[in-house]
């Protein structure tokens, strides 16, 4: 297995979505670096973000009123450097993959023009009631596939 490149900031598409979050105190373990598992939350609440800002899906009413989940059925991640207490980070959602019931984002997270960490999460669209996988529902994909258009 090759080890990706971190990448500048600088390098991403212009038309990206960018969520900007401040490593908090809690965050971090006792040297003051960022737990990894809190990299994977800081990536969903910037997933959050990207639903209401970019895709103008209300990413919460997809979960309880329409009861579609988009829960991470794969996540993985490449760390090139420590994140710190008080950082200022940049999480920047690109699309890798859209198919039938899943699709896929590489998560950039920079701190200026510093890649720290890049993520690959792949999340399955679930009927929450029924516990099953089901497609992906035509206005998230017609989102997706416009975001991943503009960021070619």
């Amino acid at each position: 297995m090759s080890r990706p490149t971190p990448l500048p900031f600088s390098a991403l598409p212009a038309a990206a979505f960018h969520a900007t979050q401040r490593v908090r105190f809690g965050d971090c373990d006792p040297a003051g670096i960022v737990f990894f598992p809190t990299w994977f939350a800081m990536a969903n609440g910037a997933i959050e973000d990207f639903f209401e800002s970019e895709l103008v899906i209300d990413f919460h009413a997809l979960h309880a009123t329409r009861r579609i989940g988009t829960g991470f059925a794969h996540a993985e991640a490449d760390f090139f450097a420590p994140g710190l207490m008080g950082d200022r980070v940049t999480l920047t959602p690109l699309l890798a993959r859209i198919g039938g019931a899943s699709y896929s984002i590489t998560m950039h997270v920079h701190r200026g023009e510093e890649e720290l960490l890049r993520m690959h999460l792949v999340t399955a669209t679930t009927d929450l009631d029924a516990r099953r996988a089901v497609p992906i529902p035509g206005d998230l994909r017609a989102a997706l596939a416009a975001y991943q258009g503009r960021c070619a």
